[in-house]
């Protein structure tokens, strides 16, 4: 029985994935489904437009194709979701955005999100997700850091800004739950937590979770 979940960086950052995955090792169970990261190497470096999400389809289309025999589940490791409606038509196996899984994850846990983003052209497309799920009402609000992928790499700054709106969702906006809007920060999300006493959704963390509870019950049947 196939029992790895492939968790998939749609972009081609192996900083990315290297943070994703050390993120995920609180899920690796003894017993459990093995959790592996991947890179789409040849994709672009930072999924932040349509045209991005365009160009890496048929990459993401050719790896699940590939490993579907040897999966158990597959999570989409980019925020804006790429290609998830078409990945669930290409698997039989449960397949997660970390998107609509860190919203999911954060409407059990608060009555307004607020999500932060890294630049301020991936709200829109963050909106017509929203919409499409139906949570719009119980959204307060989504601002940018003003940050790219490759600047998330200075540490300090990314934490300066991340205080900053983070405190204007809770203050101004009155989230009272947040969301990190990329998969590139990790490790930012109990310091944040912490900082601003309130729940702090990884997205990556809550796709993973939910696929590993999908995998396990797939295990006893």
């Amino acid at each position: 029985m196939p029992r790895t979940i492939r968790v998939i960086n749609p972009n081609s950052s192996v900083t990315v994935t290297q943070g994703i995955d050390a993120a995920l090792a609180p899920l690796r169970l003894d017993g459990g489904p093995a959790i592996t990261c991947h890179t789409l190497h040849d994709a672009p470096p930072g999924i932040q437009s349509e045209a991005d999400i365009i160009k890496v389809l048929p990459q993401l289309a050719a790896f699940i194709h590939a490993h579907e025999s040897d999966s158990s589940a597959f999570v989409i490791g980019c925020f804006s979701d790429p290609g998830l409606a078409m990945a669930r038509e290409a698997s039989a196996h449960p397949v997660l955005g970390i998107g609509e899984s860190g919203m999911m994850s954060a409407l059990i846990q608060g009555q307004r999100a607020g999500v932060i983003a890294i630049q301020p052209a991936s709200i829109p497309r963050h909106l017509r997700s929203w919409g499409a799920m139906g949570v719009t009402s119980r959204i307060a609000g989504e601002r940018a850091l003003g940050l790219d992928v490759e600047a998330l790499a200075d540490e300090q700054r990314t934490w300066d800004r991340l205080l900053t709106v983070g405190r204007q969702l809770r203050d101004e906006d009155q989230a009272d739950v947040l969301i990190l809007g990329c998969a590139g920060m990790p490790h930012y999300q109990h310091s944040l937590s912490q900082a601003l006493d309130m729940p702090v959704v990884e997205p990556c963390r809550a796709a993973t979770g939910m696929a590993l509870t999908a995998a396990c019950l797939a295990m006893q049947d």
